[in-house]
């Protein structure tokens, strides 16, 4: 394949990559803006009741029945995805919709009712936090991006017209990174 082949099969390649990818990133380039400028979104929290005598033990094969139960004496829709368990706290994921926190008190186990807005489950997404199925989607989305970079940096030096920019970019980026990153 000649040159100009290869530089116009990357360029379709980093076009299609690219819009298929834009919808994720400008959701990326907005929630991480914000969550950085201090716009986390809201939470509404209301306390649940847990029965008396629950207790709830992580490593228990029965873990998610048990938070199952709790969530079902609250009435409360019992079909999270998985649970994100750390000492003293149970957390139903996806935190992109309606979840609970069960926390590990001197007095036994309390929990809350979580009800997210917009921005706060956009964020959610942004982290990972959400359905499995879109965490999939993320990681073919990451994948994806670097193939969109990779590409572009090869389009840049295989065009001799781009060659001086592409390294001078690359160079100058690279160095942003690692000054602000690791030495300022």
């Amino acid at each position: 394949m000649s040159r100009t082949k290869t530089r116009n099969f990357l360029v379709t390649c980093h076009l299609l990559l690219a819009g298929l990818l834009a919808p994720l990133f400008i959701l990326v380039a907005i929630t991480g803006g914000l969550y950085l400028i201090g716009e986390k979104g809201e939470v509404v929290e209301t306390a649940l009741s847990v029965p008396e005598g629950t207790t709830l033990d992580a490593d228990a094969p029965t873990i998610e029945a048990d938070v199952r139960a709790v969530l079902a004496a609250n009435d409360l829709p019992t079909d999270f995805e998985y649970l994100r368990m750390r000492p003293g706290s149970i957390t139903t994921r996806p935190t992109t919709e309606d979840f609970v926190v069960l926390e590990q008190g001197d007095d036994g186990w309390s929990a809350t009712l979580n009800e997210p807005n917009f921005l706060y489950r956009m964020i959610e997404l942004h982290k990972g936090h959400g359905p499995q199925l879109f965490k999939t989607y993320q990681i073919g989305a990451a994948i994806s991006l670097f193939m969109v970079v990779l590409g572009g940096l090869l389009v840049g030096l295989l065009a001799p017209a781009y060659r001086k920019q592409t390294i001078g970019a690359s160079a100058f980026g690279t160095a942003a990174f690692v000054l602000l990153a690791f030495v300022i």
